[in-house]
């Protein structure tokens, strides 16, 4: 389901439950639409994510490490300024709506007492984070500023006024009063259930509507003692945060929607809930939003080198004709004394087959002696053409084969990965190098540390993430008794089993992962490549995490999401 005014309901409850009276000891803002603060209350540390994201946005206490950037970006400085050592005093839905009000105490840099409110909208692609001086109204900042320019309605930019958004004359389902008997009018007659219900009320989304009819029986009279017994389990918290796999789509909802009939499984709490729903879906959108450059990039590259070599291949087919060249201009020598100036075209015997008569094309206004050197000037071409156009075709190989493997390693990469594929881009100079001006010349960094994953065995199995990674794992973190694995002839990650001895499940397993982080994850059968560490080799010159290796055996694994995710350290 979206995040719908019945879940932003349950939700608030939960974090009034968990943070109010909490302190804010820390402000970070990991990317470009999404705040964390941390938080101590109950004499634990949280993290309350508030994002305006246009497609995931949401509230909710979150587990999941983020990366922060080098420098902060402006709206978290200020956030910072403002909330930093604030109170939260409370937590407030409008309505049934998507808006929450977050009120926070605290001391500005004069000591006196200020008030100010964190407003969060989840609208959609007009989601926004404002940060409101509460007894004024004045905005001091907003995560996205929308000039008048772009929104006559309202103006969100620093220093003017918070105006709500436009009001919808609508029920509110959590307000006992408001509930009446559902009634159609006559142009709403062709409307189904399920669209009554969202006309008339605040804050249902289509799934929860759809969940209301079904409980109602799709008739009128029901949906009225429907919603006043659907909403006092949500005002009760009687919740249970269920996941739902209905025809490969997942569905979060705050307890068991009887209306999709799938596999649930359920979570202790909504924010928990969420952060599994979210976190291979926003990932995956945060990479493409930091790597959509470095995509854009590898493709034109991989695509300029497949054009490439189509010409290499089709040049090399033309040097197949010279041999055919040669035989022409030493029959054309042989027979010099019965050829004149001026003929097009002579049928000679072919001495070597068998005097086969041979047709050659001539040139009338060259002598039969400058014919048959232009034949040996063609066959001299293209031999020579021949030790060049092989040598090209195996480097521009080689350049297909990187940067299919680097296009593989961004489609699998999490956001921390991406410096790391950017930073090698870099060295093999795919990018240029960017300075700002003044800017202290920075410290080279470290490849960071391979992922590691535990085999049923108790055996430590390291994965390199990037091809930086894979050379610091393969060429100098491994042991040469270590086992090696690799996906055969398909891009992948280097994998190394910390055992000289590993048995069969643990080699399984790790030719699983192997298949898994590789560009065949979604194939039935993907053959695994294992051999000893002491077998490879890095020729001199060659592509990060290029290797060579000899006498490795063959396993054939299918790739197992739920597999690696249990065997995670």
């Amino acid at each position: 389901m979206s995040f719908d005014g019945v879940f932003t309901h349950a939700m608030v409850d939960e974090l009034r439950m968990g943070l109010k009276n909490g302190r804010v000891s820390k402000v970070q803002q990991p990317y470009k639409n999404e705040i964390i603060l941390v938080m101590r209350a109950n004499g634990k540390n949280h993290k309350l994510l508030l994002s305006a994201h246009p497609s995931y946005a949401r509230i909710q206490l979150t587990e999941i490490p983020y990366e922060n950037p080098s420098s902060p970006p402006n709206f978290c400085m200020v956030m910072r300024k403002h909330l930093e050592g604030a109170v939260l005093e409370d937590i407030q839905q409008v309505g049934n709506d998507r808006m929450i009000h977050f009120t926070f105490k605290s001391r500005d840099e004069l000591g006196d007492i200020q008030n100010v409110m964190l407003i969060v909208e989840l609208m959609g692609r007009h989601s926004n984070l404002f940060l409101v001086e509460q007894d004024t109204n004045r905005i001091i900042d907003t995560i996205k500023h929308v000039p008048v320019s772009q929104n006559t309605f309202r103006t969100m930019m620093p220093g003017s006024t918070y105006v709500n958004p436009p009001y919808q004359e609508k029920l509110n389902p959590f307000d006992v009063s408001t509930i009446k008997a559902m009634h159609s009018s006559e142009n709403q007659d062709d409307l189904s259930l399920q669209q009554l219900i969202q006309t008339q009320y605040q804050g249902i989304g289509s799934e929860t509507a759809k969940e209301l009819a079904y409980r109602s029986e799709g008739q009128l009279d029901k949906v009225k003692p429907t919603i006043e017994s659907f909403v006092e389990v949500i005002r009760q918290r009687k919740l249970e945060p269920t996941l739902m796999t209905l025809n490969k789509k997942l569905f979060f909802t705050p307890v068991p929607y009887l209306s999709l009939d799938g596999e649930p499984e359920t979570y202790p709490t909504l924010s928990i809930l969420l952060d599994q729903y979210y976190q291979v879906k926003a990932e995956k959108d945060r990479v493409q939003q930091q790597a959509s450059d470095l995509i854009h990039i590898v493709q034109v590259e991989l695509q300029r080198n497949v054009k490439k070599m189509k010409k290499l291949e089709k040049t090399m087919q033309e040097t197949e004709l010279a041999n055919d060249y040669r035989l022409r201009g030493e029959i054309l020598t042989a027979y010099l004394h019965e050829l004149y100036k001026g003929q097009k075209e002579v049928t000679l015997p072919n001495f070597y087959d068998d005097d086969q008569p041979l047709k050659i094309n001539l040139n009338p206004r060259s002598t039969p002696s400058q014919n048959a050197q232009k034949y040996f000037s063609k066959y001299q071409k293209l031999k020579n053409a021949i030790i060049f156009v092989t040598e090209q075709i195996r480097l521009t190989k080689e350049e297909i084969d990187y940067l299919d493997s680097v296009s593989t390693q961004l489609e699998l990469a999490t956001p921390k990965d991406v410096a790391e594929i950017k930073e090698e881009l870099v060295q093999q100079g795919y990018l240029r190098k960017k300075y700002k001006k003044n800017q202290k010349k920075q410290k080279k960094q470290k490849a960071s540390s391979p992922d590691k994953y535990i085999s049923s065995d108790g055996d430590t199995i390291l994965v390199g993430k990037n091809n930086l990674q894979n050379d610091l794992l393969t060429m100098k973190t491994a042991r040469k008794s270590d086992i090696w694995l690799h996906t055969k002839n398909i891009p992948g990650s280097h994998v190394i089993i910390q055992n000289n001895n590993p048995s069969e499940q643990t080699i399984s397993e790790a030719a699983n992962i192997a298949a898994y982080f590789s560009k065949s994850q979604l194939s039935a059968s993907v053959p695994v490549d294992v051999v000893e560490v002491k077998k490879i080799k890095k020729p001199n010159g060659a592509k990060p995490g290029f290797v060579i290796y000899e006498g490795q055996q063959t396993v054939f694994v299918t790739p197992d999401k739920e597999l690696v995710k249990n065997l995670k350290e």
